[in-house]
């Protein structure tokens, strides 16, 4: 893979792989929105695809490890790893969910750690989870999360914890990663994050020999301090991460002090787009509470009933293509929808996400549809790779965790704008706000 990166590239500022596609937009709108160029590839880049995009200075791969078994992970983590250690960044971030659902058999986030140590030979991983600007917390290595009716929750009483496939019922992170790995994990909480004694503190946790350290992140002085810590430490030695996208923000500061980026961040406004079309396999009550605030404001609903359009040659497909098309010729903003809420037949995940994809794709070859919105982490992860693009930047930023993206494809549907929204993500006019609505 590294002969895959032309000789003469300079090295790259950040380098990530994000371990579903909403999160690795998550990250896109951090680095792109405070002025460095980044690119986010749908898969490891060829050398063409490299060669298109020759003044970034962060670079990105979007995945689908956090659906994935380890043992698809110990078969496939390796190579783009390496592919990423080759970019030769001073910080080589592997982004999860700040809502850190994982488990030993979906998703491992121990056995990402164990992988990334085994390529990058860091002096120590560090887990940064805490994401205010997505409200989301850790406190002595407890998480904490808003809620879609606002209120912060522990992660064990979150909607999370009632998950269909990783539910999160367990708040304190280091107990939860131990099923998935025998990484001894050390804690810099918050008392030690900020002053004097933040180096110091971080030494004495890596005395006794743990090789990950978990930082309390709870508002932006603490995600500043370790933001600090962590680029003082990459200068001597490129350093390996598994972290939520709480990791750039904390970085922002750092390198605004540091002169490396612009003082301030960019900001831009999108011009309406109607209609616009949604597709939507999320059964998180944050998006249930959008659909239904979207239908009654006069978006068209298209259910779409998962067991049926799993059915190979059946007519599910054909009838949501036909509803769909009219529905947008006639200049309505069209939904097309599993599930309101947590569903009651089986969850198929990776079959759904890759079928809705197919029907995305052929709705958008078959209509001047110019602004997409997918909803859900996996739905995302395997509906974009129907789509064959092969990377997205950042247009604009919408919401945090959500930004507007532009498609980089070799087909008609470059230029297309799109937003990838996990189930949590987003407030309840979200949909209008991705259409323009709300400028």
């Amino acid at each position: 893979m590294k002969a895959s990166v032309p000789e003469m590239r300079k090295a790259f500022l950040y380098a990530f792989y994000g371990d579903d596609f909403t999160g690795s937009t998550d990250v896109l709108e951090q680095l792109a929105s405070n002025g460095i160029p980044t690119v986010l590839y749908l898969d490891v880049p060829s050398p063409e695809h490299l060669a298109m995009f020759p003044d970034v200075e962060a670079i990105g791969i979007a995945g689908d490890s956090r659906s994935s078994s380890p043992e698809w992970m110990s078969d496939n983590l390796p190579t783009i790893f390496e592919t990423l250690k080759s970019f030769q960044a001073p910080i080589t971030h592997y982004k999860v969910c700040s809502t850190f659902d994982s488990s030993a058999t979906h998703g491992s986030i121990g056995r990402a750690i164990e992988l990334g140590m085994q390529t990058f030979h860091p002096r120590f991983v560090p887990i940064i989870v805490g994401a205010p600007h997505l409200r989301r917390y850790v406190l002595f290595g407890h998480l904490f999360a808003a809620s879609p009716d606002g209120t912060i929750r522990r992660i064990d009483r979150h909607p999370m914890s009632q998950h269909p496939v990783t539910p999160m019922c367990e708040s304190d992170l280091r107990v939860h990663l131990r099923t998935q790995t025998d990484t001894a994990i050390g804690l810099i909480d918050f008392t030690k994050l900020t002053g004097k004694n933040a180096a110091p503190a971080l030494e004495r946790e890596l005395a006794p020999g743990n090789q990950a350290v978990l930082f309390d992140t709870l508002d932006s002085s603490t995600q500043a301090a370790a933001g600090k810590m962590l680029w003082q430490e990459a200068l001597r030695q490129p350093l390996f991460s598994a972290s939520s996208s709480g990791l750039t923000a904390a970085l922002i500061p750092a390198w605004r002090d540091a002169g490396l980026i612009a003082s301030k961040p960019n900001v831009d406004t999108i011009e309406e787009a109607s209609p616009l079309l949604v597709v939507s396999g999320s059964c998180s009550a944050a998006t249930e509470r959008q659909l239904r605030w979207a239908f009654d404001h006069g978006y068209a609903g298209i259910r779409v009933d998962p067991a049926e359009l799993m059915v190979e040659g059946g007519d599910a497909k054909t009838a949501a293509l036909e509803v769909a098309i009219a529905s947008l010729s006639d200049g309505r903003n069209t939904i097309l929808y599993t599930s309101l809420g947590l569903p009651q037949n089986p969850v198929y995940g990776e079959s759904l996400g890759r079928e809705l994809g197919r029907l995305l794709r052929d709705l958008l070859d078959r209509t001047n549809v110019r602004r997409v919105l997918i909803c859900g982490g996996d739905t995302c992860s395997y509906a974009v790779p129907q789509l064959h693009a092969y990377a997205l930047t950042w247009r604009a930023n919408l919401q945090p965790g959500a930004p507007l993206c532009v498609v980089h494809a070799d087909d008609a549907l470059n230029g297309l704008e799109i937003v990838l929204k996990g189930g949590q993500v987003g407030t309840y006019d979200f949909f209008d706000v991705v259409r323009g609505a709300k400028n």
